[in-house]
C-alpha cells in the first residue's frame, strides 16, 4: 500500500509540475488532489495525479499529473445504465505523453512496460501529444497513457466521470481514490 508520506511527497511533486506548466490551482485543489496508484502500489510506473475541477452528470473537467514514465494503465469507461460511457478529450500541457489506443500496432512504441506487465497492454497504436496537441478518446474506448522523460501535464475534458465503473485490463487493479 502507499504510504501516507509517499502520497503527500506525490501531492507536492505534483503541485511543482503544474506550476511549471503555468497552471495555478488553490490549496483546497491541492489538499484534495487525488493520488491514484491503482492497488498496485508502485507510484513510479503506474500512477495518475488528479485535479478535479468539476464532475457532474452533463461535464467534467481535470487535471492529470504524470510523472517521468509514469503510466496510466490500460482501461475503458464503459456504458451503464443510460449512459454511454466516458468521451474524453486529452489536451498536452506540458512535456510529452504517449497515448495508446486501438489501430494499427505501432513498430518501435516510445512507452516502456515491465516485461511482466505487458500482457495487460493490448492496443499499441502510439499518439504522441506535446503542448498544444489534443486528441479525443470515443466511450468504450481501450486506452492506456505514460508520460515522457520529463513527466506531463494533460488536461481532460470529459463527459460524466465515474471511476469506478472504469474497466481495466489488468485484473490486479483496484480503482480506490486515495489521499
Amino acid at each position: 500500500m502507499t504510504s501516507k508520506e509517499e502520497i503527500e511527497e506525490a501531492r507536492k511533486r505534483a503541485f511543482e509540475m503544474l506550476k511549471r506548466a503555468g497552471i495555478v490551482i488553490t490549496e483546497e485543489e491541492k489538499r484534495n488532489m487525488e493520488i491514484a496508484d491503482f492497488g498496485l502500489n508502485d507510484l513510479a510506473k503506474f500512477g495518475l495525479e488528479i485535479v478535479v475541477y468539476v464532475n457532474n452528470e452533463r461535464y467534467c473537467a481535470k487535471e492529470l499529473v504524470l510523472f517521468p514514465r509514469q503510466t496510466c494503465p490500460e482501461h475503458r469507461h464503459p456504458p451503464f445504465n443510460d449512459y454511454p460511457g466516458k468521451q474524453e478529450t486529452f489536451r498536452c500541457r506540458y512535456g510529452e505523453v504517449y497515448l495508446y489506443v486501438p489501430g494499427e500496432p505501432t513498430k518501435n512504441p516510445r512507452a516502456i512496460i515491465p516485461e511482466e506487465k505487458k500482457k495487460y497492454f493490448t492496443v499499441w497504436h502510439e499518439i504522441t501529444l506535446r503542448p498544444g496537441m489534443q486528441y479525443t478518446i470515443p466511450p468504450n474506448t481501450l486506452h492506456w497513457f505514460q508520460a515522457g522523460e520529463e513527466g506531463a501535464v494533460v488536461s481532460e475534458f470529459s463527459s460524466m466521470s465515474v471511476d469506478e465503473k472504469d474497466v481495466f485490463t489488468d485484473p490486479n487493479i483496484i480503482r480506490v481514490k486515495k489521499g
